[in-house]
């Protein structure tokens, strides 16, 4: 069997669905392989497993990027996100954190932006996924901040250049930021949630930080190819369910920061991805974002 993954290895996507995969093979009593596809968007990915047999012998783990964004940011997307795929569950939901470089000295965030707004030209900022994207052009579409943006192949390949400075900032999920946070490499000047976060408890909240409206949050979710009976869709949405329900995997998963309160149904997943398309199109349409 075989977890196609839409993002690099490292990822939040990547991390989490290896602690399901683990325990997957006990229960299936065999082999499960994660193949990373990150790059070209998760296009990639998304056709192989759209095109796959549907057997639920090959499925997609994949963020908002491919299944909420991409809809909005490419203008000829190969694959759709609702008709070639059946959902299985939502297994992830992560606020970003506001990690500025520590050579900025700007520990709030209200110092990141006065210092981004009195040095116009001077900074930019870096994503490797389109969620990190579009967090941060959030932040400056609400702040008022003109930053350009400079992209990489997956969000940890940009973390050597926030340490040295020659990023200014970055919004990372919290798996993903939390271990730059634990070692203090950067400045985690602001969580995109009304509340703190277990996994990160000093990072202040959006409004701790003074800008209640940056209140933004991605998803990991799995998906089969469309044709798959329901059948198995079912069964594997439960194999999934008494994973997230062992005591020690929910642990791990909250000490990273991915854990939820409870798996989404196939069907609350499917209809969950129907509304995020709209709800992130009209972020991206009103931060005037283009992939080409």
């Amino acid at each position: 069997m075989t977890i196609v993954t839409s993002l690099p290895a490292g990822s939040s996507v990547d991390i989490t669905t290896r602690v399901f995969a683990e325990k997957l093979q006990v229960i299936w009593g065999r082999p499960v392989i994660v193949d990373n596809r990150g790059g070209a968007n998760g296009v990639l990915a998304c056709q192989a497993v759209a095109r796959a047999k549907p057997d639920g012998l090959t499925l997609l783990a994949t963020s908002a990027m491919t299944h909420a964004a991409n809809p909005s940011l490419l203008p000829s997307l190969p694959y759709d996100p609702v008709a070639d795929f059946a959902a299985i569950t939502r297994f992830g939901n992560s606020p970003f954190v506001v990690m500025a470089a520590k050579s900025l000295g700007t520990p709030t965030l209200s110092a990141l932006i006065a210092r981004l707004k009195a040095e116009p030209g001077k900074h930019n900022y870096g994503w490797g996924a389109v969620p990190a994207n579009v967090a941060s052009a959030l932040l400056c579409s609400i702040a008022g901040l003109d930053v350009p943006a400079v992209g990489y192949r997956g969000n940890q390949a940009g973390f050597p250049d926030l340490i040295n400075g020659r990023l200014s900032f970055m919004s990372i999920d919290v798996v993903g930021a939390k271990p730059l946070v634990d070692r203090g490499e950067i400045d985690a000047v602001a969580l995109t949630a009304p509340e703190r976060h277990p996994a990160v408890p000093g990072v202040p909240n959006c409004i701790e930080a003074g800008l209640p409206e940056l209140h933004f949050t991605t998803w990991s979710g799995l998906y089969a190819p469309k044709a798959t009976p329901p059948e198995i869709v079912d069964k594997i949405f439960r194999d999934y369910q008494t994973i997230f329900d062992m005591p020690e995997v929910n642990a791990r998963l909250r000490q990273m920061g991915g854990a939820m309160e409870r798996l989404a149904t196939p069907a609350e997943f499917q209809a969950f991805t129907i509304s995020e398309i709209a709800a992130w199109g009209k972020i991206i349409r009103g931060a005037g974002m283009r992939l080409e």
